[in-house]
């Protein structure tokens, strides 16, 4: 019998789904699809890099609609399924499956130690974006990563910066970024939530993790807008993880929010996909209503704001003192986003609904 393991629905130690649906074999197949690239993606990082990475996808399966697409990521939720093949965490069993496989391009996105020892010792016909040096170093693998490493050294050249993420992450590919929008599944749940559904539904992400502290609004302002938009007929709801239960049980104990606790991450999603518009700092949720097209009200200070991409669906609100900008300090005498009023986020918040 004719073994076609150059097809894409072609398993090898389990039978593939035409002949679980059909009984067909691989020998005069009509669903055969010949694999025309192996692609491996290297992005582990935080879950709002992995959902900002997304957009590539559209690219890739773009220019090669037969490709196996391989995704080696600490955030396997946020892998769409309908674009990558195969998604595998960080384990030793999948580093061993990786070192004995060979691809036709590589990509590392990641400057971590592990993953650039990774990437360099796996083989590629072609790779691209970060790989270690003589020294163990971060280096680009190209002159298309060039950019992207450089304003990751230097400060200066960060805030000089005015092309976004994702823009980035296609030069490092070799293309060019023309608009393509984050890619983010909405996983099943069973989880319900009491919220109505012909009223306008404020999601208020409060927390900002725990690296930089300084993107904290603080739980004043929190009470305040809360109490403004249930005043004018919006519903406040409170969003944050285990970090921020304490902060958001006390913010809605003292205002109008409501605030069903934290969940786990699938529910999270759900949660935030019944949302109108999201106000936050940088964080992940951020990325999370990019990914479900919900205006949104960015709150920011340390970062350029010209590397965030929100497909004009939102507003991105900085401290009146510019020269805060940039810091990434986690700690600061100058409370510098308490400058971003309530007022102000509410003007921004009813300006993006009536548009």
């Amino acid at each position: 019998m004719k073994i076609l393991n150059n097809c894409l629905h072609f398993k090898g130690d389990i039978p593939c789904l035409p002949h679980k649906k059909s009984g067909v074999h691989c020998t005069g197949c009509e669903y055969f699809i010949p694999i025309t690239k192996r692609i491996l993606i290297i992005k582990l990082g935080a879950a709002g890099d992995v959902i900002r990475t997304t957009p590539i996808l559209h690219k890739l399966r773009a220019e090669f609609s037969n490709a196996q697409i391989t995704w080696l990521t600490d955030s396997p939720l946020f892998i769409p399924e309908k674009y990558v093949n195969t998604t595998l965490n960080w384990s030793e069993k999948n580093i061993i499956w990786l070192q004995s496989r060979e691809f036709d391009l590589l990509v590392n996105l990641d400057k971590d130690r592990h993953a650039l020892a990774l990437a360099k010792s796996i083989k590629a016909t072609e790779k691209k974006g970060y790989l270690p040096d003589d020294f163990g170093k971060c280096h680009p693998a190209d002159v298309d990563a060039g950019h992207k490493w450089q304003t990751g050294l230097w400060d200066d050249l960060c805030m000089q910066n005015h092309k976004s993420y994702p823009q980035e992450i296609f030069e490092m590919f070799g293309y060019e970024f023309k608009g393509e929008q984050y890619i983010l599944d909405l996983p099943e749940t069973d989880v319900k939530f009491n919220l109505a559904e012909d009223e306008k539904i404020i999601g208020l992400n409060t927390g900002c993790g725990t690296r930089w502290l300084t993107r904290l609004w603080g739980k004043k302002n929190w009470i305040e807008i809360s109490n403004k938009l249930h005043d004018i007929g919006y519903i406040p709801l409170l969003l944050g993880g285990p970090i921020e239960h304490e902060m958001n049980t006390e913010i809605a104990s003292s205002s109008k929010a409501i605030y069903f606790g934290y969940f786990d991450m699938k529910d999270f999603l759900k949660l935030m996909n019944k949302c109108d518009l999201i106000v936050t700092s940088v964080t992940m949720a951020m990325h999370i209503a990019i990914g479900y097209r919900k205006k949104l009200v960015l709150l920011n200070n340390i970062f350029n704001k010209h590397e965030f991409e929100l497909y004009g669906l939102g507003t991105i609100l900085e401290p009146s003192d510019k020269t805060c900008l940039g810091c990434y300090k986690n700690t600061c005498e100058i409370e510098c986003m308490s400058t971003i009023s309530p007022d102000l986020v509410l003007e921004a918040i009813e300006q993006l609904l009536i548009t």
